[in-house]
């Protein structure tokens, strides 16, 4: 049974339960003062807390979605990550690997949709990657088999599951539903982690003679997807929606590569990398990759880019909003670069903050992306 499985929950509160009622009953037999007593009543004692502890963390990992297997969770999750090699491989390295309905619509893709489990092979950077493709049901419509849609990539955060984006917090449903509203365009999402070397955070970093990360989100990721599905090729094509790690990725994939992503939304993000146990030395002494990774140095010394960039935070409950606030300023400070924002009066670095936020930055990255949505879409 996997981590993530109801039955393990399910086993584990059960568990806990038994535990509990079995020391409330035993503890008069065990009341007197032998050291068979003793030992027992405190392997009790630490059998229940034990127990207790893990449903509660079960609970969490299901909720949030810090972790996606038993591997995963103890670091030695080694199914995905740098490809040995794809010498002599086709642009476009991408496998279809299961189908299933959009929550709350039918079977029929035609009226839902469609979500689309994938695997990714980066085709410069060898980096292997899964992923969760959704596409409008306008892509199924025998009418409209020769359109292209825009597409965007969502992360997670770290060390998060690409699932979560589709199970907690509800990407494909949401934008079937706005789409439907004609609040937005169709679109394709992209959905995956930022963690494409697990269990290491490489913060969508070119890590010197390490994963290549930024390189596979920048290039490798859209040409494969741009290979295999109908997305639109002009300018503007393109755009990247994150939360926090993920947000600081969407941001800094839109400033570093603006002729790629023409807009980029940071859901409760940073503004610069960190360097800790998770991440490693990522930058190897070089200050140049160092300061390009801290977004307000990159806004301050480098020439502002032409793309669209949106941020989110709370006044109160957000670590972020003092450093959103100046980042806001100096993005505004430029001549080029555009910046939009959601402020809430309240709200955690949470999963229940960012679905308050979603609708409105999937209306705000679908105006940014191939020119004016259509009537009646």
């Amino acid at each position: 049974m996997g981590l993530m499985s109801n039955k393990v929950l399910l086993l584990a509160v059960l568990t806990a339960v038994l535990l509990f009622v079995g020391t409330v009953w035993q503890w008069p037999r065990l009341a007197r003062l032998t050291w068979w007593t003793v030992i027992a009543r405190v392997g009790l004692l630490l059998a229940t807390q034990v127990t207790l502890f893990a449903a509660i963390g079960l609970a969490a990992n299901q909720a949030f979605g810090f972790y996606a297997s038993w591997a995963d969770l103890f670091g030695k999750e080694t199914g995905q990550g740098v490809v040995v090699d794809h010498a002599g491989r086709t642009a476009g390295q991408l496998k279809v690997v299961d189908t299933q309905r959009v929550e709350g619509g039918g079977r029929d893709p035609r009226a839902a949709g469609q979500i689309q489990e994938i695997d990714v092979n980066g085709r410069t950077t060898r980096i292997a990657s899964p992923a969760y493709v959704y596409l409008p049901p306008e892509y199924f419509d025998p009418a409209q088999k020769m359109r292209t849609f825009p597409a965007a990539v969502v992360l997670t955060g770290y060390p998060g599951t690409a699932r979560s984006l589709v199970d907690k917090l509800d990407y494909p449903r949401v934008a079937r539903e706005l789409a439907a509203d004609g609040r937005m365009r169709p679109m394709i999402l992209v959905m995956m982690r930022p963690t494409v070397a697990p269990p290491r955070d490489t913060e969508c970093v070119d890590v010197p003679g390490g994963p290549q990360t930024e390189s596979f989100f920048a290039k490798d990721l859209p040409e494969a997807v741009t290979a295999h599905y109908r997305v639109a090729r002009g300018p503007g094509s393109w755009g990247v929606i994150g939360d926090s790690t993920g947000g600081y990725c969407a941001l800094k994939l839109a400033l570093h590569h603006p002729r790629v992503y023409a807009a980029g939304a940071g859901l409760s993000a940073y503004y610069k990398a960190p360097t800790d146990a998770t991440t490693g030395d990522l930058f190897q002494g070089d200050r140049t990759r160092r300061n390009e990774a801290d977004l307000r140095w990159f806004i301050k010394h480098r020439p502002a880019p032409d793309t669209s960039l949106l941020v989110t935070s709370s006044k109160v409950g957000e670590s972020n909003y003092k450093a959103t606030l100046k980042f806001i300023d100096k993005v505004k400070a430029t001549n080029r670069t555009r910046i939009s924002s959601i402020i809430l009066e309240s709200g955690g670095h949470n999963f229940n903050t960012w679905r308050r936020e979603i609708p409105p930055t999937l209306e705000w990255i679908s105006g940014r992306l191939g020119g004016p949505i259509p009537d009646g879409v």
